[in-house]
């Protein structure tokens, strides 16, 4: 008889899918790598990673998602940062925050992280079409999870769902803006200080409204 309990078991059975996924994943990037996106199979990945075709479909439901696996920890973290934030710290205040120590610790969702495997993990995810277009839907289920936490904090729907948008705008553009510094050779710790001012200037935009310079406020 097997010592695990029926209440750990799924918490074992989570942690193999888990490694599972992640084997998958890493050999699949470093194929693409390798002969580049379009020229890899999944069967291809499946036979690298010693697995059927379908065993990876049941893993991931497209090919793109090979690579945008790492991304998936992060479609909830904006709404993780808006749970658990400080009392009296704004929402717009704890992802600012968030997002800059992100900088600071070169977080490779920032942008800012020219270690040598993220930077080219960044130029093949960028350099491609199809991995561009899908990454865009992960984005799109990060504002949904935002909107939902901050309904869950009493804003109304339709006022959850704009901040929600405006917000991962913000860290979409920012980190768009990091990658392509970062790609085109820049050294991690100049990008870094724009990007800290690029950050600061995003989010006061969020909490104050957007202004140009000159406008006058009616």
């Amino acid at each position: 008889m097997s010592g695990d309990s029926p209440a750990a078991t799924p918490g074992l059975r989570e942690r193999k899918k888990r490694r599972t996924r992640e084997a998958l994943s890493e050999t699949a990037v470093r194929l693409f790598l390798e002969k580049g996106y379009e020229r890899v199979s999944v069967a291809e990945v499946a036979e690298a990673a010693g697995v059927s075709k379908p065993t990876v479909f049941r893993y991931f439901g497209a090919k793109e998602d090979l690579v945008l696996y790492r991304f998936a920890d992060h479609e909830d973290e904006a709404a993780r940062v808006v749970a658990g934030r400080g009392p009296g710290e704004s929402a717009v205040g704890a992802l600012r925050g968030h997002f800059i120590e992100g900088i600071e610790r070169r977080d490779p969702v920032t942008g800012v992280c020219d270690h040598p495997a993220v930077l080219a993990y960044l130029r093949l995810l960028y350099g491609t079409p199809a991995l561009v277009a899908r990454l865009a839907g992960y984005q799109e289920r990060s504002e949904r999870v935002l909107a939902e936490a901050l309904g869950e904090q009493g804003w109304d729907a339709v006022g959850a769902r704009l901040a929600a948008g405006q917000v991962v705008a913000v860290q979409r553009i920012l980190a768009e803006e990091n990658v392509r510094r970062i790609v085109a050779g820049e050294p991690a710790e100049v990008v870094a200080r724009d990007a800290v001012r690029a950050a600061e200037l995003g989010f006061r935009q969020l909490a104050e409204g957007v202004a140009a310079p000159g406008d006058v406020t009616r």
